[in-house]
């Protein structure tokens, strides 16, 4: 499968976290770096593009309007008349918020990293619509991609540089017995963001691999997207029936990008994807 097609032709520093929103029909993503929100309606062509006040790592539907941002300095609430407050301010000096997912329960679960990428630097947190907070894992390198599978019992979850795709059990009560799924060979590029697809299987994009690979609920590995962008960075199934797969990537750091680094690339009709929650928030 490299039939693959540019949703969107830009030149975003660190592309990340597309999200598909039901309400409005739109697809959400990110310029952590370039602190910018961006959304793209696949059926008009209609974009619009946000400033942020800080880097953002995430952005996600709220279940009452608005969106619940990952920002450096915590959470934040983007209300849908463009008024932000603070939901989790706890900054912390030379970390950023990464990427983040909505749990069944409606939780968010945000990650953070070092910007210097220091081994243990980062962490991954529960936070309630409220605002309450636990920490689920603190020695976290680069906190990445996390989805569930479609009967909500098993978490997914990528740490980069460990190369590996982890799973957990999951419940109310938290996760337990984590356990890898996939470990990505030596020279195929480092795991970055997921998605989980209505079969069960994990799609997950490879940074510095130029490929999304579809992985089935054993491990076994049955797709492989290749792209020509070396620096891909997440996935997420969009669109009116959540069957076209977007793609977002990277140009930083990157001596001589490819022509479409950094912009929104979409392959259609790729596979089914589910519909997320909201944020309880």
């Amino acid at each position: 499968m490299t039939a693959y097609e540019v949703a969107v032709a830009a030149e975003a520093t660190l592309g990340e976290g597309p999200t598909w929103d039901p309400v409005t029909g739109s697809l959400l993503w990110l310029d952590i770096l370039g602190m910018r929100l961006h959304t793209y309606d696949p059926v008009t062509g209609r974009r619009t593009v946000r400033t942020t006040p800080q880097h953002i790592g995430a952005a996600k539907p709220r279940a009452g309007g608005g969106l619940v941002l990952n920002l450096r300095d915590g959470v934040g609430l983007l209300d849908p008349d463009g008024t932000f407050r603070w939901l989790r301010h706890e900054p912390v000096p030379g970390r950023r918020g990464n990427d983040a997912a909505v749990a069944p329960d409606g939780s968010l679960w945000a990650g953070t990293m070092r910007y210097d990428e220091a081994a243990g630097g980062g962490t991954l947190s529960r936070l309630a619509g409220d605002g309450t907070a636990r920490t689920v894992l603190d020695d976290v390198t680069v906190s990445n991609g996390t989805g569930w599978s479609p009967d909500g019992r098993l978490m997914y979850y990528v740490d980069t540089p460990t190369r590996r795709v982890d799973v957990f059990d999951y419940d109310a009560e938290g996760i337990r017995d984590r356990r890898p799924l996939v470990e990505i060979e030596e020279g195929a590029g480092y795991p970055d963001g997921l998605t989980v697809d209505a079969d069960g299987c994990v799609w997950v994009a490879l940074w510095d691999g130029g490929a999304v690979r579809r992985y089935t609920p054993d491990g076994t590995l049955d797709r492989v997207i290749s792209l020509p962008t070396p620096r891909t960075t997440a996935c997420a199934f969009g669109g009116p029936a959540l069957t076209d797969l977007y793609i977002t990537t990277a140009r930083t750091g990157l001596a001589a990008p490819h022509p479409l680094s950094g912009s929104l690339l979409v392959v259609p009709n790729a596979g089914k994807g589910l519909p997320q929650p909201a944020f309880a928030g």
